[in-house]
């Protein structure tokens, strides 16, 4: 997966020269006149702010597989130039392993510019961009290049902040998102949450833009599903291990294994209500 090192230095400068629509909607939220500085909350999740703890290092030093499952169910805090923060419950994760992971961008333990935040410490972001315009958020764990996908977000504070650096990030103009539609994705929940290249190796213990809390009522393994990774392509076996993990009935996740959670039904593992 990773690049050639020409392609590398293609991403660099265009990385630098180009002007983004997102970064032009996080400006204009500072300045819209009659904006409503209020959040606005999901209905379906209902978070308690106040004395929230943040995660600590503590909690992103762990192995990946074990981050990847542990992150379900916490909540990425997003605070926005003009101060309102987007609050999103995670709901779908990607382990990368790196090493022998075919699939990852530091397969075979190599280490480039672009995959350096994959081999700091845990909690560092690795934010990198596909198609010469999308952006994808990864936190690393403990193992030499290992780091977790974020794929999906139950969106449950500033829904009209995500709505807004969607439309921004979209060419054309389109009806309006239905909240599950607006961080059901890894490259739309950067959109929605602004999230760019400038976040790269980010250290999520220590910024002041973007951080994590802990979630209510922690998903037990009956709520989680393990199934492959999405977008895989041709990597052997790498292709059909199971190490994309989701909150089963939940209705924010990108991709629904259906084949796998009839398995699990058929073996007893209901889903808590």
């Amino acid at each position: 997966m990773p690049r050639k090192r020409k392609l590398l230095a293609q991403l660099s400068a265009l990385q630098s020269n180009t002007s983004f629509p997102q970064i032009d909607a996080l400006e204009k939220l500072n300045t819209t006149p009659g904006a409503d500085p209020s959040p606005k909350s999901s209905k379906y999740f209902v978070v308690e702010k106040k004395n929230s703890p943040q995660l600590q290092a503590d909690f992103f030093n762990q192995p990946c597989v074990s981050l990847a499952k542990s992150f379900l169910g916490q909540i990425l805090v997003r605070k926005l130039p003009d101060g309102r923060e987007l609050w999103g419950r995670i709901v779908e994760t990607e382990a990368y392993l790196g090493g022998e992971d075919e699939a990852s961008h530091s397969k075979g333990g190599k280490q480039t510019q672009r995959n350096a935040a994959m081999f700091m410490k845990p909690g560092t972001l690795y934010v990198y961009q596909i198609y010469g315009i999308y952006f994808c958020m990864n936190v690393s764990s403990q193992g030499e290049g290992a780091a977790v996908l974020l794929r999906s977000l139950e969106p449950l504070q500033g829904l009209d902040a995500m709505r807004e650096l969607r439309r921004a990030s979209r060419k054309a103009p389109t009806r309006l998102l239905k909240d599950w539609q607006l961080c059901n994705g890894p490259s739309k929940l950067c959109q929605a949450f602004g999230i760019d290249k400038a976040f790269d190796q980010k250290d999520l213990t220590q910024d002041a833009a973007i951080w994590m809390v802990p979630g209510q009522d922690p998903p037990g393994e009956q709520d989680v599903v393990a199934t492959t990774r999405i977008g895989i392509g041709n990597r052997g076996e790498w292709a059909q291990k199971p190490l994309r993990f989701y909150l089963r009935g939940n209705k924010f996740v990108s991709v629904v294994d259906k084949k796998m959670e009839r398995e699990m039904a058929a073996r007893g593992h209901s889903p808590c209500s």
